[in-house]
């Protein structure tokens, strides 16, 4: 009995150590994919470690790879990356058939989303690193991600899907990466009316309902949202712009989903005991506070604009959430869409 458990131990504490070796071998392939290199607070944030972990992970990236090196030398917080090189990680790294599935997964719920452009971007991709293999290793690579997926059965959102263009995408992708002005037509969803716009294209938001266009209508105008789909005409304009006057990930947090409407608001929701445990497992909001109450019940405390985002998400758990602000809240049924 006594060698059977001396048996098990040794075996427990073989897996713990192969697992600690492949943490650390994904860590360093981290350290060189990014050419910033990564501090001790990226590592222990990615790893989910304390700060003295990341010390004996870094010490033994160091140890392992003697070319590792300091990113960013002089500078107060230190950055360690391991340079590209042949004789480094790049002859170890493999693909296993689960990884490369994801990408033909994710292709398909982007198609879903009304995002071929992206999709076909991915299955790009997807084919690039199959192509890396061996003939004898790329047929049963393919015959194994073919199995994988039809196990999976991707589940198909039922309902209307967005449809977009893909050469307008195209062509506002162009302008927003050479800080170039477009003209574009863009058909009122009030009453189909065409317009011509001149703006500053500041990128893409994808919500729920709709994808939009981030655009200013000069350097240090507001933001407007514009649904992609509306967007019948784009023409690049030889007039460039300062992409440093703007923000796009600190406007996207100042609302709730995709659609911005100007106002922000004080947002207190209550969620019944029954909900709490499943409302629990939501973030609503990068800035919510969730509070438990005695009773079993959640309150959920934040601010953001897209009032509308939010009643038609609120309109999903029924009676089991109570808006307690703002106080003049309207429902789903009286709900006048404000978009442009």
């Amino acid at each position: 009995m006594a060698a059977k458990k001396l048996k098990t131990a040794k075996k427990s504490k073989t897996n713990v150590n192969y697992e600690k070796a492949t943490v650390l071998f994904d860590l360093a392939q981290e350290m060189q994919a990014d050419s910033a290199g990564m501090s001790l607070d990226d590592i222990a944030e990615k790893l989910k470690v304390s700060r003295r972990t990341a010390e004996r992970m870094r010490d033994a990236i160091v140890k392992y790879f003697p070319d590792a090196t300091i990113a960013n030398p002089g500078e107060r917080v230190k950055r360690w990356k391991i340079p590209q090189s042949p004789y480094n990680l790049n002859s170890l790294i493999s693909f296993t058939p689960e990884e490369l599935s994801v990408f033909k997964t994710a292709a398909e719920l982007l198609k879903i989303n009304g995002l071929d452009e992206k999709a076909d971007i991915m299955d790009k991709v997807r084919n690039k690193l199959i192509n890396l293999f061996k003939p004898r290793q790329k047929a049963k690579m393919e015959s194994d991600i073919e199995g994988l997926i039809n196990a999976e059965g991707l589940v198909l959102r039922p309902g209307p899907q967005i449809h977009i263009d893909g050469n307008i995408l195209g062509t506002l992708r162009e302008a927003i990466n050479s800080f170039h002005y477009v003209k574009m037509k863009y058909q009122s969803k009030l009453n189909g009316k065409v317009r011509s716009y001149t703006v500053i294209p500041c990128g893409f938001l994808y919500g729920q309902r709709d994808h939009y266009l981030v655009a200013r209508y000069d350097d240090k105008g507001k933001a407007y949202n514009f649904s992609l789909q509306y967007i019948k005409e784009v023409e690049i304009l030889p007039a460039t712009f300062d992409s440093k006057q703007f923000d796009l990930h600190k406007y996207a947090k100042q609302a709730f989903g995709a659609f911005h409407e100007g106002k922000m608001y004080e947002v207190e929701w209550l969620f019944s005991a029954k909900a709490a445990t499943e409302a629990k497992n939501f973030i609503f909001h990068p800035t919510q506070k969730l509070i438990e109450n005695e009773d079993g019940t959640l309150t959920v405390k934040f601010k953001a604009s897209g009032r509308l985002e939010m009643d038609w998400f609120l309109y999903t758990w029924g009676d089991d959430v109570k808006v307690i602000k703002p106080t003049d809240w309207y429902t789903a049924s009286k709900i006048v869409d404000t978009e442009k």
